[in-house]
């Protein structure tokens, strides 16, 4: 049976809404502008705070280019829920035009002005919501010089009181001490491993050390032109420090878990971690989790590496890993 899975072959199915059904749903709505669909997921939704934060922020990406969210609250001026996704719409805007800017080039104060005046207006909406302050730090990383060290510290106390363990928040904060914003390899390891060492068995924050590694390694591949095989490189992911980051991860936050257990808002996680140990040559871990996520995937952070189909097919046929 095994044999037969294996020459049937593999293709990774890279649902942008991670197996989110309803997610989908709603976002094919903001494509013909038709606002009802996002009140009622996020409703349903209500205050299971990692689903919402995952749905926000996808919903957010695709409201970014149309006026969907706009409409919502020109029908609902007072709706929360309206509020907290216009904010996080506001950030991705922010970052869609730096992006299309390019590095180098200055950013456009006032959308970013914009975008942290939304978050602040959602913050006050929906007081329990640790939404608004995700979107606050994230869109920090886009003034040219971040924010004061207090200011920052006090969203991020707003963040850590609603949600201590929200690894997308965590994530935030990461980027924003990473190299390749407002820090140094050494202040985003240290945030990384200093929430990881804190974190209770089975919660996922030990995996912002595989993602403190990713970043670490796009500011490398920056440094050496995007050149994969420049010096220091190959060794970049399987050093007896990051064959240990990805065991310990494994076995803090993953070990007792199933395959069922996944649920959208972790693809990405799982990912990362299935990424590092098959990088590492943690060929025992990298197996078992490639088994679990079964055909799920997401294209990070396997494009910072190659091509993502290629390497994840690569490694379940090395693995023998079935489907």
């Amino acid at each position: 049976m095994a044999r037969g899975s294996l020459r049937r072959g593999f293709t990774p199915d890279f649902d942008p809404d991670c197996g989110d059904t309803d997610l989908t749903t709603a976002r094919q709505d903001v494509v013909i502008g038709r606002w009802q669909g996002l009140r009622d997921l996020l409703d349903t939704t209500g205050r299971d705070w990692p689903a919402r934060g995952h749905r926000i922020r996808l919903l957010a990406q695709a409201c970014a280019a149309s006026s969907t969210v706009e409409s919502w609250l020109a029908a609902e001026p007072g709706s929360a829920d309206a509020l907290v996704l216009r904010a996080a719409t506001e950030t991705a805007r922010a970052f869609n035009l730096a992006i299309a800017a390019g590095r180098g080039v200055p950013i456009d104060r006032h959308r970013v002005d914009t975008a942290v005046t939304a978050c602040l207006a959602a913050a006050q909406a929906y007081p329990e919501d640790p939404t608004p302050w995700v979107s606050l730090i994230s869109v920090a990383r886009l003034y040219p010089s971040g924010v004061r060290r207090q200011e920052l510290g006090r969203w991020w106390d707003e963040l850590h009181g609603r949600d201590p363990y929200s690894v997308e928040g965590h994530l935030q904060v990461l980027h924003y001490y990473s190299a390749r914003w407002h820090g140094s390899h050494g202040l985003m390891y240290d945030f990384a491993r200093d929430a990881a060492g804190v974190a209770p068995p089975g919660c996922a924050l030990p995996v912002l050390v595989q993602y403190a590694r990713v970043e670490e390694y796009r500011f490398a591949l920056d440094a050496a032109g995007g050149t994969h095989s420049a010096v220091g490189l190959s060794q970049h992911w399987n050093h007896d420090g990051a064959v240990s980051d990805v065991r310990r991860t494994w076995q803090r936050w993953v070990m007792s878990r199933t395959a069922s257990t996944i649920q959208p808002g972790e693809l990405r996680d799982f990912n990362h971690l299935a990424h590092a140990a098959c990088s590492a040559g943690v060929r025992d871990i990298a197996g078992m989790l490639l088994g679990m996520l079964g055909t799920r995937a997401t294209r990070t952070p396997w494009s910072y590496t190659g091509e993502p189909e290629r390497q994840i097919s690569k490694w379940r046929k090395d693995l023998r890993v079935v489907v």
